[in-house]
């Protein structure tokens, strides 16, 4: 659509709406809410159920229990906006209006997109209906973690397969982190020599920050993983207990691998949401069109992004969206005073990554694999597997998430100057 459009009729207005009720939602609801009380902010969630979905792996890996992943949307929204709990079917940014699942629009001055990323289940032939039987499992589906756990559990002998599709994907350590856990509950059972553990990763690399390869890779010989890189999944026969696998090689001829197995952990292809992917706000990739320091719109000054539907160059994790929230929240009202953009994101992302039962490497870093710590070295050396990071993840993290983050506490997430 073009702007000389003749102007389109609106059923309600409000100064800022976001898109999604999620952790970046409504962060950066709190967040701006903190900073200006009388500001008039409405948030579009269809849910009824809000998901700590970092807790999902634990959940898979038998720490934690799955009620303490989930809270009631309404216990979680903020009382200070207009909760619409409905889906957004349409954007137009350029006339400043959205379209609800009731065929209503809705106007605004100022607009944040933050609804996630969609799951791509479909792309991988066979696996949405081969879930929850026969071992196959995803700590990436809603309730199906306790499944991956009761599997893990029950092997006491034969194949165990993990796949990591192309990237990007959410937490991009979680294929990993499901990996070690179960192989660290079959060494302490006395059942790791009758397993043959298998890692197919679609990539090229271990993790994408070589600094913490060799933590991982030592966890790798002590678990005795047999490592496939270039290896894709992309079909899935349940009930022959069959995954097939596109293997590419050094000169990029691709063949499919049928591998037989008893357990097998799939993660699905990610892609931003189609209301995202087929509007005018989308870059190539079908991700939102932010730069990098501002999360501001490339071509629509007064549309901001964060969370996981972003094309900008950082993993795709809520630890992301603890430092993204406040530069969005301080942009956004500098824009609706007409001030310059002060606050800049680095691309900071965190990944826990649960290497046993009891110890985390925790990777933390910013664009280009720039190593970003929140603690000294004498603290926590990220680079290697700390009992204090698994202190950190296991027994502080949720209530930072449910208490901190999404009442807009800014711990440790003071925005960098712009510049």
């Amino acid at each position: 659509m073009n702007s000389n459009a003749v102007p389109r009729e609106y059923d309600k207005k409000h100064t800022v709406v976001i898109v999604g009720g999620g952790a970046a939602g409504i962060s950066v609801a709190s967040s701006l809410h903190n900073r200006d009380r009388t500001l008039d902010v409405s948030v579009l969630e269809p849910s009824s159920i809000h998901h700590y979905q970092p807790g999902w792996t634990m959940v898979g890996g038998g720490v934690f229990r799955p009620e303490v992943t989930a809270k009631p949307m309404q216990e979680v929204m903020p009382s200070f906006v207009s909760w619409y709990q409905q889906k957004v079917i349409a954007l137009d940014p350029d006339q400043n209006c959205i379209q609800l699942a009731d065929g209503s629009w809705m106007a605004y001055e100022t607009l944040v997109i933050a609804p996630g990323l969609e799951l791509h289940w479909e792309g991988i032939d066979g696996l949405k209906e081969a879930l929850g039987q026969n071992g196959v499992t995803s700590n990436y589906l809603e309730g199906m973690a306790s499944y991956t756990w009761e599997t893990v559990r029950s092997l006491k002998q034969g194949r165990a397969l993990f796949s990591q599709p192309p990237m990007p994907i959410k937490c991009a350590g979680a294929p990993q982190k499901a990996m070690y856990l179960s192989s660290d509950y079959w060494l302490k059972h006395g059942v790791l020599e009758g397993i043959d553990i298998q890692f197919h990763n679609a990539g090229a690399v271990l993790f994408g920050v070589p600094d913490y390869v060799p933590a991982l890779e030592a966890y790798i010989r002590k678990y005795g993983i047999d490592v496939s890189f270039q290896s894709n999944l992309v079909a899935v026969n349940g009930p022959a207990q069959t995954a097939t696998f596109r293997v590419t090689d050094a000169e990029g001829n691709s063949r499919d691998k049928d591998v037989n197995f008893d357990m097998l952990h799939a993660v699905p292809p990610q892609r931003a949401p189609e209301v995202v992917r087929e509007s005018t706000l989308a870059n190539e990739g079908g991700w939102l069109d932010l730069e990098e320091d501002t999360l501001r719109h490339r071509r629509f000054a007064n549309v901001f992004g964060l969370g996981d539907v972003s094309g900008t160059g950082n993993a795709k994790t809520a630890a992301a969206v603890r430092k993204q929230a406040p530069v969005v929240a301080e942009n956004l009202l500098a824009t609706l005073r007409n001030q310059p953009l002060k606050a800049a994101y680095l691309g900071y992302g965190s990944c826990p990554l649960t290497v046993e039962n009891g110890r985390i490497v925790l990777a933390e870093f910013g664009y280009g694999g720039q190593l970003q710590p929140s603690f000294p070295k004498w603290l926590n050396d990220g680079t290697k597997a700390t009992r204090a990071a698994w202190w950190l993840k296991a027994k502080q993290l949720p209530g930072l998430y449910w208490h901190g983050m999404l009442k807009g506490h800014e711990w440790l997430a003071k925005p960098a100057p712009r510049g």
